[in-house]
């Protein structure tokens, strides 16, 4: 179920994001969903298949003691969207 939502952004913002959304061959709205898909955690009751690919890389990677992920995609998404 779709719901609609007011924000308050900036104007030249919403422009460029159009912009943006329109050259990638989507809607504003579905990149700012997506977005917020990334920001909110996954519903534990949500299950998603791991397909064998992902299944032979799990334990493959070791992040470093300091890596906090949440700032990174936070700081990766900004440069790609703003």
């Amino acid at each position: 179920m779709t719901t609609k939502l007011t924000l308050t952004i900036e104007e030249s913002v919403i422009e460029r994001a159009k912009e943006y959304a329109k050259s990638r061959k989507h809607s504003l709205s579905n990149l700012i969903e997506n977005y917020l898909k990334t920001l909110v955690k996954v519903d534990e009751s949500e299950t998603v298949e791991t397909t064998p690919v992902v299944a032979s890389l799990r334990g493959s990677f070791s992040e470093p003691e300091n890596f906090d992920y949440d700032e990174i995609l936070t700081k990766a998404l900004s440069d790609k969207y703003l």
